[in-house]
């Protein structure tokens, strides 16, 4: 007989090699695991600096409900409402903001200038020199020798010296000579009603005026003021002359449009309730450390001066010799005519801020507020 080689059949194959798998599976279990990557070293966090309290600030201002600056509602609709929470909540009469509305007289150049896109902002060597004049720095020390018993009753009882609120009046108005053209009835009920965007806001400094015309006695189509409705010598829009107006003279009135000791006492006033501190330096000019990154706070539009002398040292900004320090700063980095400029604003920095968010601002007021009060140099040019 002929032998045959007998080959295993398929089956047979596959049962064979699935008896080999819990084998290797054992197998590759018994093997020491490979051994882990080691782990990246951790990213440096800086602690976090133990910051100062932030200095306290009034309650913020009402603004008008949904009612009243919605501008799906129709705006026959939103005028019975304003009339309505004006009555309820600032204790106006009914008649009297009807009277005032129907005389008010819609401004469509208030609204283009409202929706005219922003200018690039000035760096501060083109910003300073529009309020750093040789015109404005005689101008204030004209005015403050004309008004300079008045101003300084009002710094002695108020702590705000006399220049910062000669500063304010002419970086405003240029010593009341520039306060405006609009009438504020129209400029604020233009935008109460025809500039959605901030509606809220200017319909309650509108019912604001109703208030402060109650208040004071007069006609609320009589002043005039910018096209945003801000008003007088020291630019207060109606909700600033009701909470912080004051009467500095006396006679029972708070005029801040023609009165110069009621328009000093405001302006003080204004500052104190937003923190002035009597006696306190206002900015102290630095230089940085080489090398050093610029130091920006979390919100680098925050101006809070709430940064420990310490920690900002330590970041590399030094004080130059003779310029006076604060516990309690923010840094201020600004492109003068020679490059970087670096400043430590402090408590009464961040206060003329109140006045104008901008830091440009604050320090254009303090400097001119400085060069009003030096005594003039013989022969000496200003710039």
């Amino acid at each position: 007989m002929h032998w045959r080689r007998v080959l295993p059949s398929a089956p047979m194959i596959r049962r064979a090699l699935l008896s080999l798998v819990p084998i290797a599976l054992a197998a590759c279990a018994a093997q020491p695991p490979e051994p882990s990557p080691p782990p990246a070293p951790a990213a440096t966090v800086e602690p976090a600096p133990a910051l100062l309290a932030p200095v306290p600030q009034p309650p913020e201002r009402p603004v008008a409900p949904a009612s009243v600056s919605d501008p799906a509602i129709p705006e026959a609709q939103r005028r019975e409402a304003f009339v309505a929470w004006a009555v309820r909540d600032f204790g106006v009469d009914a008649g009297a903001v009807r009277a005032g509305l129907a005389q008010a007289q819609f401004k469509q150049n208030i609204i283009d200038a409202m929706n005219r896109p922003a200018e690039a902002v000035k760096p501060w060597r083109d910003y300073r020199p529009i309020f750093l004049t040789a015109q404005r720095i005689d101008g204030g020390r004209a005015f403050l020798a004309k008004y300079r018993a008045d101003l300084d009753r009002i710094a002695a009882q108020t702590g705000v010296p006399a220049e910062i609120i000669v500063a304010i009046i002419g970086v405003e108005t240029q010593y009341g000579a520039n306060a405006g053209k609009y009438r504020a009835l129209d400029a604020l009920s233009t935008l109460a009603f025809g500039y959605p965007k901030r509606a809220p806001f200017f319909a309650a400094e509108l019912a604001q005026l109703f208030a402060l015309a109650k208040e004071e006695g007069f006609d609320p189509a009589a002043p005039v003021g910018s096209y945003a409705g801000a008003m007088g010598w020291g630019q207060f829009m109606p909700s600033s002359w009701r909470n912080w107006g004051r009467d500095g003279d006396g006679d029972g009135r708070r005029d801040l449009l023609s009165d110069p000791d009621d328009v000093f006492a405001s302006i003080a006033n204004y500052f104190v309730a937003h923190g002035w501190q009597r006696g306190a330096p206002v900015a102290g000019r630095a230089d940085k450390a080489a090398g050093a990154p610029d130091f920006l706070p979390p919100d680098p539009k925050a101006l809070d001066p709430v940064y420990p002398l310490a920690f900002l040292e330590a970041k590399g900004y030094r004080l130059r010799g003779g310029e006076p320090r604060a516990d309690g700063a923010v840094v201020v980095a600004l492109d003068g005519d020679a490059g970087r400029e670096y400043w430590l604003g402090y408590r009464n920095f961040y206060v003329i801020t109140r006045y104008n968010r901008s830091p440009m601002y604050a320090m254009a007021v303090w400097q001119l507020a400085q060069a009003i009060a030096a005594a003039p140099q013989s022969g000496a040019s200003q710039s």
